[in-house]
């Protein structure tokens, strides 16, 4: 039983000649401080040669060398196309922001000329007191602040977006406009100049962002100079055990390497395979070539693509849906539930089958709208056999899923408030209610405990708008995020302060740290005493020593 980390690092070295890696790498855990080097000095060779326009335009993709190395952090598991690197900074600012300059300055001739005789029709159409338009949906205030800024757009040096809304752009296209026509009203050919700028839209929103270019570029080169680095130090990361593992399977001795990967192991199993990364399935498919269903070999893939939630780790849904082509037919399902409760599957069952019969794309949004395509991202319902307990309370059973909404009209931060008020003021009337708990034919009723509550939140904010609520209601609560570094803890603090103290025994600063710390333990009195007694000190310095 392996991380897939862990078995590539295995597989590397033991078949090391064919890999063509090197016995003496050590592997780095974090390479933090190599991606922030890399960056840096990309920076320092790309941009600081850079002047005027063309630095201009690559301080809009990144404001300042941090703001590269985050970006470049988001690239690092993704590998640029070939020719991405080409060239300097400077070569690929004139290649791609000239020619986007060039394009958008192509698109605004005549368009300020433009603007004026859409404004003139659209007058002459408004004007009579009973006309054949909705004027509150074309309010002329709105069409000429609309076509004002538009003729400032086309009249405008540089590449500057046009600054309209959605809305805008939607009502001055001949849907957008036919849409508001009376329904009285007799037929109308409408001006070319409207159809003309839902060209202009479309033509706008078909070029080439320029950034794209730029973060590749950097990209490509970032990655050569982290190889580098790596090199130079003798160390190696995760990620590059990936790599090198793929390039040795496509490489000169990459069927020998298969084969005696096979041979080792002909059977390989991956559970949550809904989280793995393009990378990741690149490697299983270059062993097992699951479209080839070789009897000699398997390759079994469990996963659930409605848990496919790490997306910020690299996963993708695609790798999923790429393998379930490769395995058509050969697909096989968990058909009964054994976790949960009748009720509670029956409610998921119901709420994604209306959305699965929706028009479009189904209940994954992932159905083309076709009807007559397959749905590569169906939803199977199950059946139950799970718990048979029953939650309730003093008012009766509650049931396996309710609905709460309040239609007023609110800001984001206010709904977020009231809805953590109603969370938290739900789970405190539960916890203080005596009869709250599960019931069970034949058992005695179990209490309803804090532990058997969880909140799941979207983001931080709405964390922290439950806890308040709770900690109001004097209910105690623990914040649990995939996002959070464990580095950020307490626990991690007290460590760092106990390491200081086992590496400097003598330091009389860092011992007291050390054993002051809540992991420790002690209580006040004994900390007094540490203060205070030399003997006392001296003894919990011998013991340092010999952790040390």
């Amino acid at each position: 039983v392996h991380t897939i980390d862990a078995w590539c690092q295995r597989m590397l070295r033991e078949h090391a000649f064919d890999s063509g890696c090197l016995f003496d790498e050590a592997l780095s855990a974090d390479e933090n401080a190599v991606h922030i080097e890399a960056a840096q000095d990309y920076w320092r060779q790309q941009c600081y040669p850079l002047r005027g326009e063309a630095l201009d335009a690559v301080l809009q993709v990144w404001r300042n060398v941090d703001a590269l190395i985050k970006d470049m952090h988001k690239l690092s598991e993704q590998a640029p196309p070939p020719g991405s690197g080409a060239g300097t900074l400077a070569d690929c600012v004139r290649q791609h922001v000239d020619a986007h300059h060039s394009a958008i300055a192509t698109l605004k001739v005549g368009w300020a000329q433009r603007a004026q005789a859409m404004q003139n029709w659209l007058d002459s159409q408004t004007a009579p007191k009973v006309c054949d338009w909705d004027r509150r949906s074309l309010s002329p205030k709105n069409y000429t602040r609309w076509l004002t800024a538009l003729g400032a757009w086309a009249n405008s040096t540089g590449d500057s977006v046009l600054d309209l809304t959605g809305t805008a752009k939607e009502r001055l296209t001949p849907d957008g406009l036919l849409a508001v026509r009376k329904d009285s009203a007799p037929d109308i050919t409408l001006p070319g100049d409207f159809q003309a700028f839902a060209d202009l839209l479309d033509a706008l929103n078909a070029l080439p962002d320029p950034s794209i270019a730029l973060r590749l570029h950097a990209a490509a080169h970032v990655q050569a100079r982290r190889i580098e680095l790596k090199q130079y130090a003798g160390t190696f990361g995760f990620q590059d055990m990936l790599e090198r593992l793929d390039q040795a399977l496509t490489g000169p001795n990459g069927e020998r390497l298969r084969a005696r990967m096979i041979a080792q192991h002909p059977v390989a199993l991956i559970d949550e395979f809904q989280d793995t990364s393009p990378l990741q399935y690149r490697l299983f498919e270059h062993l097992y070539r699951t479209a080839d269903n070789d009897p000699h070999t398997a390759l079994l893939l469990i996963g659930d693509p409605k848990q496919s939630i790490y997306g910020f780790r690299g996963a993708d849904i695609y790798s999923y849906l790429s393998a379930r082509r490769a395995t058509e037919g050969r697909h096989y399902v968990l058909g009964t539930n054994y976790r949960s409760t009748q009720a509670l599957v029956d409610a998921v069952n119901h709420s994604f089958a209306r959305a699965e019969e929706r028009s479009g794309a189904g209940a994954f949004m992932f159905r083309s709208s076709d009807a007559q395509a397959d749905n590569p991202l169906p939803f199977v319902p199950v059946a139950a056999s799970g718990r048979s307990e029953q939650f309730q309370t003093a008012d009766g059973a509650v049931p396996a899923l309710s609905l709460v909404h309040n239609l007023e009209l609110r800001s984001s931060s206010d709904h977020r408030q009231l809805f953590a008020a109603l969370c938290a003021e739900r789970i405190s009337t539960w916890l203080n209610d005596d009869q709250a708990g599960f019931a069970e034919s034949g058992k005695p009723l179990q209490r309803l405990r804090p532990a058997d509550i969880a909140v799941l939140v979207r983001t931080g904010k709405e964390a922290q708008a439950v806890r308040r609520e709770l900690r109001r209601r004097g209910v105690a609560s623990v914040y649990l995020s995939d996002k959070d570094s464990v580095f950020d803890s307490g626990e991690a603090q007290d460590l760092l302060h106990w390491l200081h103290a086992v590496a400097e025994p003598l330091d009389v600063r860092r011992l007291r740290a050390g054993f002051a710390t809540r992991s420790v333990g002690l209580t006040l009195d004994e900390l007094l005493h540490l203060a205070t007694d030399d003997d006392v000190l001296d003894a919990r310095s011998e013991q340092l020593r010999a952790l040390h």
